[in-house]
């Protein structure tokens, strides 16, 4: 944060929010106009005489912001906001590559994808080349049976499961 003191370049961060707020938070931010991104998976919840489609946050109890030096505090101005992820004490920026993929992950999740994933260990960092994440790229930090993978997004700060395999992905030198 030190760095953006000098210019008022705009930053991506990820901010903690009070249990099941992050809708209202996303409203109160695009009110105040700052820029906001709240991802929301689509879920059917079953009652004894209906069945409702809700969206709910993919990641509970967070919100991503893009802001400059001037919007930074007054996010925290929220009542809902609790503070920004922080690692060694410092908020982190996330990139904006990471924020895209975040979007186009969302944006695809509800698609099926038939593959394996025999080749694919523990570590390795990874590209999809095909299917409807192509482009994304994150370390494989679990193997669920042939079919399925964890990728972490290193400056998110959370994992996203996802089915890939050989087909779909290139291992990354690192």
């Amino acid at each position: 944060m030190a760095n953006d003191s000098l210019n008022n370049t705009y930053k991506w961060y990820a901010a903690y929010t009070d249990s099941r707020a992050e809708k209202k938070v996303c409203q109160e931010l695009t009110k105040k106009d700052i820029d906001c991104y709240l991802p929301l998976k689509i879920e059917k919840k079953q009652w004894s005489d209906r069945v409702k489609v809700v969206e709910n946050p993919l990641i509970r109890g967070y919100i991503f912001v893009k802001v400059s030096t001037r919007e930074y505090y007054e996010v925290l101005n929220i009542p809902a906001v609790r503070r920004y992820v922080c690692f060694e004490g410092f908020p982190t920026a996330i990139p904006e590559n990471q924020i895209s993929d975040l979007k186009y992950f969302v944006q695809n999740m509800n698609t099926e994808v038939e593959v394996t994933s025999e080749r694919i260990s523990k570590g390795t960092f990874v590209k999809i080349v095909s299917g409807p994440m192509s482009g994304i790229s994150g370390e494989v930090v679990e193997i669920r049976g042939k079919r399925s993978i964890v990728l972490r997004f290193n400056d998110l700060g959370f994992c996203v499961h996802a089915d890939l395999g050989t087909n779909e992905v290139e291992l990354l030198n690192k």
